[in-house]
């Protein structure tokens, strides 16, 4: 097993239109390969626009970056030839050709993109169960306690319960809004 501080983002120029098909088609020659280890997630940065349509408004989800996608990866030899031969992938963004290596994307910069796509920075969040109680670190209710009362890892929320005012108040929070409770 690598060792998981090598993981970084790196940005994949592909044929505008095909980036969902990238992402299917790299994720599975992943699995396929064996490089579970090497490459990770895949990502299509989207943002939700209402369009008109014959008078109609309709939500439609819009790609942030048209032509781009976004790779964890741990860059070796191995990892970087199987990401750059995908069908419908030019290349990668900050490769200087000659099949020379890229350069990552800043942490920052991935962090800010992760979070506007509801997803995590990083991959090993804890496991948070309902009743478990924690510690708001974020937001309106920060430094507050509450308890869990349901748990979405695929979305990365909880909804918890804090005493306002005597009352019982549900909150919805992300992974990175709360820590467990310590005494």
């Amino acid at each position: 097993m690598v060792e998981t501080t090598q993981k970084k983002w790196y940005v994949l120029h592909t044929y505008s239109g095909y980036e969902d098909k990238v992402k299917s088609d790299l994720l599975s020659r992943a699995q396929s390969m064996g490089m579970q280890d090497y490459i990770f997630r895949v990502m299509v940065p989207e943002e939700e626009k209402v369009e008109t349509v014959r008078g109609k408004k309709q939500e439609v989800e819009e790609k942030i970056f048209p032509g781009y996608v976004l790779v964890e990866m741990v860059m070796t030899d191995e990892s970087w030839f199987i990401v750059r031969n995908t069908p419908n992938v030019t290349g990668f963004v900050g490769s200087h050709g000659g099949g020379s290596k890229p350069s990552p994307l800043l942490e920052e910069e991935v962090n800010r993109l992760l979070k506007s796509q509801g997803q995590p920075a990083k991959e090993d969040l804890p496991d948070y169960e309902i009743d478990e109680t924690v510690t708001i670190t974020d937001g309106p209710f920060e430094d507050m306690v509450g308890k869990i009362t349901d748990v979405q890892p695929d979305k990365h929320k909880l909804y918890v319960s804090v005493d306002m005012f005597g009352r019982a108040t549900t909150t919805e929070l992300d992974y990175d809004q709360v820590k467990k409770f310590e005494n």
